[in-house]
């Protein structure tokens, strides 16, 4: 593991390379509905979530190599030039260049020291550094060079550019792009989208989702201020579990059901457990099975809504609960959601009520390899290893639960506002997820072995 502190003297660039680049599409309008979600997310983090990450470069590339791929990419994909203006009352446009010029930095890590090391701490430096979003480009690039030759390439840019499964597709597009000519680019651009949105199909689409959204809305509790507590309000915490993934494999596999469905199963269940009355969940939905939206490099992802009664079910009438109103929830996720914020401020309820959920999982996202565990293997795993992260005072998205594939298991991340949910609440939360879900898989295996 590298050093992750770098001298702050060599920090400093050495050469910006300007950029000119030019692509097609460009103009003013309203945000798109995805691109508003994320926003409005940014100002109540009050952080641009940078999202992207630092590589080692290929041996032989040059700083050329590295100008022609970021002019590629500013005129390939129309969020990388895309900036916002704010108009009359607030009101935050989309301001979309067909042209322009971006600097390439070029920092030189010093001879004795270790240049991934140096491009850790650069990537982690351009994350904490202010954003305009009027000003700048949402891409940032530094090449870092070592004794005269680039060696690590670290890229930021703000979430407002795309969502994960985006950002996936676009990093396969720059690997494409070296084997061989790409086709233009696809998909509806948020320029385009936030046209269709604002058209009579796009609003006949919010009337129908805002329906949705009110019956559950009419679940939720009033809002109240959170409980005073010492110290920072806001935690981070992470699980660590080898054995989920076997119980789900079990699970899943045995139900014929989505493995996302019977993880929402497993947290409404333990939620329920914890404080009664139907579960309401929150799932982050990718909105990518919709039309145009497949293969577009752009913010499309938008939280839903549901609940679903679990409460003192059979775990698979839970599954089979859950299910339907998971579907509606992904149904009508996409949504204006300044018409769904309406919702929740004329009801008086609480906009942050709910467990959020978002399966980031891509190993295991559509099943799991080899054979299923045996009840043996299911009993020897251990639990999972939970460990808390961070502690702030700015605030993460209220209780939710991040899941994502890790080498051995999967990692759960865990936020909480402790103004709301303690720690110790948080942390059993996903424990007792994991246990439910080894309950449930031995006595399904067993049962059948009968």
């Amino acid at each position: 593991m590298p050093d992750l502190q770098a001298p702050p003297r060599a920090l400093r660039p050495a050469a910006r390379i300007p950029v000119r680049f030019g692509g097609a599409g460009g103009g003013v309008g309203e945000l798109s509905w995805g691109q508003r979600e994320i926003w409005l997310t940014m100002l109540r983090q009050r952080s641009w979530l940078p999202i992207g990450g630092w590589s080692r470069l290929a041996p032989g590339t040059t700083l050329s190599d590295v100008a022609g791929e970021l002019r590629w990419i500013m005129g390939r994909y129309e969020p990388m030039r895309t900036r916002l203006r704010f108009g009359p009352g607030g009101r935050v446009l989309q301001s979309v260049a067909d042209r322009g010029t971006i600097g390439l930095d070029v920092y030189d890590c010093p001879d004795a020291d270790d240049p991934e090391a140096f491009v850790v701490a650069l990537d982690a430096r351009d994350r904490a550094r202010p954003y305009d979003f009027v000003e700048e480009w949402p891409v940032r690039m530094g090449v870092v060079r070592h004794r005269g030759t680039p060696t690590h390439l670290s890229t930021v840019m703000t979430h407002l550019v795309t969502d994960g499964l985006g950002g996936r597709l676009f990093l396969a597009e720059v690997a494409g792009r070296r084997a061989a000519p790409l086709p233009p680019v696809a998909g509806t651009q948020p320029l385009e989208q936030a046209r269709w949105q604002a058209g009579p199909a796009g609003q006949r689409q919010n009337a129908s989702a805002l329906r949705h959204w009110e019956r559950t809305v009419k679940l939720l509790p009033p809002a109240r201020p959170p409980s005073a507590v010492d110290g920072p309000r806001f935690y981070r915490g992470e699980l660590r579990s080898r054995v989920l993934p076997p119980a789900l494999h079990v699970l899943s596999e045995r139900a014929d059901a989505d493995s996302s469905q019977v993880l929402m199963t497993l947290l409404a269940q333990a939620a329920t457990e914890a404080g009664g009355g139907p579960a309401v969940l929150r799932p982050m939905v990718s909105n990518r099975f919709r039309r145009g939206f497949e293969t577009v490099v752009a913010m499309v992802a938008q939280r839903g809504i549901c609940a679903a009664d679990v409460a003192g079910v059979p775990f698979a009438e839970a599954l089979r609960r859950v299910g339907a109103a998971a579907m509606a929830a992904y149904k009508y996720a996409y949504v204006d959601p300044d018409a769904t914020a309406a919702l929740f401020a004329e009801a008086g309820a609480d906009p942050d009520a709910g467990l959020w959920f978002n399966d980031r999982r891509v190993a295991t996202r559509q099943g799991f390899a080899g054979p299923l565990p045996t009840v043996d293997e299911l009993r020897a795993a251990p639990p999972g290893a939970f460990r808390w992260t961070v502690a702030q005072d700015d605030p993460f998205d209220p209780l939710s639960v991040d899941v994502d594939d890790a080498p051995g298991g999967f990692l759960l991340t865990v936020f909480t506002d402790a103004g709301r949910l303690a720690r110790g609440g948080a942390e059993a939360l996903v424990r007792r997820a994991e246990a439910l879900a080894v309950h449930e898989a031995i006595g399904l295996v067993e049962s059948e072995d009968r």
